[in-house]
């Protein structure tokens, strides 16, 4: 298994490939990608398993802000008969390993690809029971999850990842359903957002009876999402509010702009979702948190047509330099969440002193 393959966004391969290429150099792994557009799969080929094995555990996955998930594979099985692709997998995953804690039949997260879901939920069943029959799929524990993705109707990528490093979701998507009375589309990035940013070690800094700010909040998605976990939200725009925004009692209504508001007592978190340059919401978010009129911080990047990845480390220099300028330790989470499109979301936690 000396390839390793790396689930994106279609249309951001190259972001991804870019990453990923970076990465390896910072550990002395030398190889090459394969990344077709539109895609939504990237393949970094280097040498030796070895060298892939490197990348997996000394590389954080949570680094990555353009892949949903990465695994390693063996060689494209390919050529598969529609009417018997068991035999052809089988004869590969019972080399992969001595056991697997989970076994996922994925596909890439594409328009095309979609057709195949199915395909993928039916197939798991007598491939998890071929793996019983070995006694190979040992639900739960340290063991590696089998992944499967079928990249063509005929030709499938089959490989292992570390669940202690790698997304913990099927295709790298987590489930997230916020309601039908959500008074936009854009509560379910936050609702990502949240469940990918916090997990058991930070949770409690989020919780009800805290406070926060919602710049460029209209119609109120992201308020309301806050409203519903019980955290009092002042939303900051000059235009309307949803009625289900504001139905639940937990949202303040300030008309005004929001790279000028400041509010009169610090927050313990601010939102933000503007439709505005990278560069200019990094230096608002970094200018909230420096001078501490929030703790925390979830925020959305626009990104532009061409050198998007380039934008962003430009907006983590942005932030870098204010905060060191204060002397403020903190921690940066940056991801393409499932929700986001061309964007990425932040997450800036300064770190307790």
């Amino acid at each position: 298994m000396n390839a390793l393959l790396l689930y994106c966004r279609a249309g951001f391969e190259k972001e991804c490939a870019g990453e990923i290429m970076a990465g390896a150099t910072e550990l002395g792994v030398h190889g090459y990608v394969k990344a077709a557009e539109q895609t939504g799969w990237v393949l970094f080929q280097a040498e030796t398993q070895d060298e892939i094995a490197l990348i997996t555990s000394e590389l954080s996955f949570a680094r990555l802000i353009f892949a949903r998930q990465w695994v390693q594979v063996a060689p494209l099985i390919q050529g598969m008969p529609e009417g018997d692709r068991l035999t052809a997998v089988k004869a590969v995953v019972t080399q992969l390993a001595p056991r697997y804690s989970e076994v996922w039949v994925e596909t890439p997260d594409t328009d095309a690809a979609k057709t195949r879901l199915g395909f993928c939920g039916r197939f798991t069943r007598p491939l998890t029971a071929a793996l019983e029959k070995t006694r190979q799929f040992v639900p739960g524990g340290s063991a590696p999850r089998l992944h499967v993705c079928f990249v063509a109707d005929d030709a499938a990528y089959a490989g292992i990842s570390d669940p202690a490093n790698s997304a913990p979701w099927f295709m790298g998507i987590p489930r997230v359903r916020v309601g039908r009375d959500a008074p936009s589309r854009s509560a379910g990035k936050l609702a990502e957002a949240l469940m990918v940013f916090l997990d058991d070690s930070n949770a409690h800094e989020l919780k009800a009876g805290m406070r926060a700010v919602d710049l460029g909040a209209s119609p109120g998605g992201w308020a309301w999402v806050l409203a519903q976990r019980g955290i009092r939200v002042t939303a900051v725009d000059n235009g309307p509010m949803a009625a289900a925004a504001m139905a639940t009692e937990m949202v303040e209504h300030v008309r005004g702009d929001g790279f000028t508001y400041r509010p009169h007592h610090p927050v313990n978190w601010l939102v933000c979702d503007m439709v505005e340059s990278p560069s200019r919401v990094a230096q608002l978010v970094a200018e909230w948190i420096a001078r501490g009129h929030a703790r925390h911080a979830i925020f959305n990047l626009k990104l532009p047509m061409k050198k998007r990845l380039e934008e962003v480390r430009r907006c983590e220099e942005i932030i870098a330099k204010r905060l060191e300028r204060e002397d403020i330790n903190y921690t940066l989470q940056i991801k393409q969440l499932y929700h986001d499109r061309e964007e990425v979301t932040l997450c800036l936690m300064r770190d307790k002193a």
